[in-house]
């Protein structure tokens, strides 16, 4: 991974309000509603690596637990400082870190989010040690919830935005596609940046060499990514009640997971 280019895409401020925008409110949704089912008790130690500027660090920090946050931007770090002197529920820690050497002792969470690294660690060897390191700091029994994007992400969004309108961008598709590797070098923010794209497989294989215990993928937003003008429908509690609900009922169907661009894997430590 280009550490230098992942911190300076981030620099932008990128993740200051991203899931409340529109692109992405269902992301932000869904990823909080699949975490939930899995807080069964109070007071836990959570550890949110990547955590970004602590969209869920916050959320988890005011339902109770005790979280602490660590990102390898320093801009987010910042925003997130920021934001804990100002909130009546600061998080417990927050500090600049790289997912593959956490700064963090042994058994010492019971919940580890890793949201954002995986699809960031273009080396497969770099993937399996950040979710090593997120088994090693895993009390047993701990749960680790980790995001990836899929393959075909800018297949999707490529279409779906007019965006392989520019050749520079089908290029980067084409790729995408390809070797899963995706290196925008266009200077186009709207492109993301130096990223790795999973096959649903991948992940799990990935996991099972990290010695954790695989438990299952569930879609994110699911086709639901394709639905327009989220704003305007989320002031709709019927039309939302229906959108998630179908959204459960496929969320982990092999035909259908690859077309979400965020699966979560959700894996154990014995």
């Amino acid at each position: 991974m280009n550490r230098h280019t992942i911190k300076d895409y981030y620099a932008h401020e990128i993740e200051a309000n991203r899931l409340d925008m529109e692109a992405f409110k269902l992301e932000g949704i869904r990823t909080k509603e699949i975490i939930e089912r899995y807080l069964q008790k109070e007071n836990l130690e959570v550890l949110d690596v990547g955590g970004g500027a602590g969209y869920y660090s916050f959320w988890l920090q005011e339902k109770g637990h005790h979280v602490s946050l660590v990102d390898l931007s320093p801009t987010n770090v910042e925003l997130a400082k920021k934001r804990s002197q100002l909130t009546s529920s600061p998080l417990k820690r927050i500090e600049t870190g790289d997912a593959v050497k956490l700064n963090f002792s042994d058994e010492q969470f019971d919940f580890v989010l890793l949201l954002g690294p995986l699809y960031h660690l273009t080396d497969q060897k770099e993937r399996i040690k950040a979710l090593s390191e997120a088994r090693r700091v895993l009390r047993p029994k701990g749960l680790l919830i980790a995001a990836v994007i899929t393959r075909y992400a800018s297949l999707i969004d490529g279409f779906q935005r007019d965006l392989v309108c520019d050749d520079r961008f089908f290029d980067l598709l084409m790729n995408d596609l390809k070797t899963g590797f995706h290196q925008n070098k266009t200077g186009n923010l709207e492109y993301f940046t130096t990223a790795y794209f999973h096959n649903p497989w991948e992940i799990v294989t990935e996991i099972e060499e990290s010695q954790l215990k695989f438990d299952k993928l569930i879609a994110v937003e699911s086709f639901g990514w394709i639905v327009p003008h989220v704003n305007e429908k989320e002031k709709d509690p019927a039309y939302m009640r229906k959108l998630l609900e179908t959204i459960r009922i496929v969320e982990s169907n092999k035909d259908l997971i690859a077309i979400s661009p965020h699966i979560i894997a959700v894996a154990r430590k014995d």
